[in-house]
């Protein structure tokens, strides 16, 4: 059965939920390109129908670089940097862990994730 997890930005105006299993299982990534490197982006990816943003739709600021296909959103009055719908998987919401409440990040399974060299990690990833 599915844990909710409940995460927010650091002002509490975006608040959102997971609905899926997080455990030692879970394909979590460390990237190390140019923007997940400075935000400190720790990358969950679930299927939409498993998160449901709660609130602060309004608040969200998007921002889109390089091939524009990532769109990176954030929270447009605190700037934390919650959750984005990512390149490598469009139809998919990548939360940022770092954002979940009430978990430990050393007792998860985080893999490295080759982000400076995108094509060919992404390619491994399937």
């Amino acid at each position: 059965m599915a844990d909710i997890h409940q995460g927010g930005c650091h002002c509490g105006r975006v608040r959102f939920q997971v609905r899926a299993e997080l455990g030692p299982k879970t394909r979590l990534l460390d990237c190390n390109c140019s923007i997940c490197r400075k935000k400190g982006f720790v990358h969950w990816i679930v299927d939409p129908a498993d998160f449901q943003l709660l609130q602060g739709e309004d608040a969200l600021v998007s921002y889109r670089f390089n091939t524009g296909a990532a769109e990176h959103k954030f929270c447009g009055s605190c700037g934390i940097h919650a959750f984005y719908t990512p390149r490598s998987h469009p139809d998919k919401v990548d939360v940022n862990l770092r954002c979940i409440e009430g978990i430990e990040l050393a007792a998860l399974n985080i893999l490295p994730f080759d982000g400076q060299n995108w094509e060919t990690a992404r390619a491994g990833l399937d």
